[in-house]
């Protein structure tokens, strides 16, 4: 129904990427880390939110995942990844793929990027 590989890993831009406990130690596991250690280097606190993934700079969406190479625009922990990424998107369709597709079609442009501006002011 969609291919990630033809995606710049609009799904990984997202503001709030949530973390469970599992995740935690799913991450800590993957690095060979303490969960506390883990928390401590991959999260950020947003008050009565859940527990995030820290985010860093991106040329495209402005910011993403920490865990995403901007230039092969792929996961680098893919086996170590959130539950939340594991279900994505859920209900078996990408929107965003779709769209990407779609404009990719129209403007006859197989390399297009849309972008989005989900920068915090």
């Amino acid at each position: 129904m969609y291919n990630c590989l033809k995606c710049p890993g609009f799904c990984c831009s997202y503001e709030i990427i949530p973390l469970k406990e599992r995740d935690l130690e799913r991450l800590a596991k993957h690095f060979g880390i303490s969960k506390r250690v883990a928390k401590k280097r991959y999260t950020v606190a947003r008050g009565d939110e859940p527990i995030t993934m820290r985010r860093k700079a991106d040329d495209h969406f402005g910011y993403i995942c920490q865990f995403f190479d901007t230039g092969a625009r792929r996961c680098t922990i893919y086996e170590g990844r959130p539950s939340i990424c594991r279900q994505y998107p859920g209900d078996g369709r990408c929107g965003y793929y779709d769209f990407l597709s779609h404009e990719r079609r129209i403007q006859d442009d197989k390399e297009l990027v849309a972008v989005t501006n989900n920068r915090r002011r």
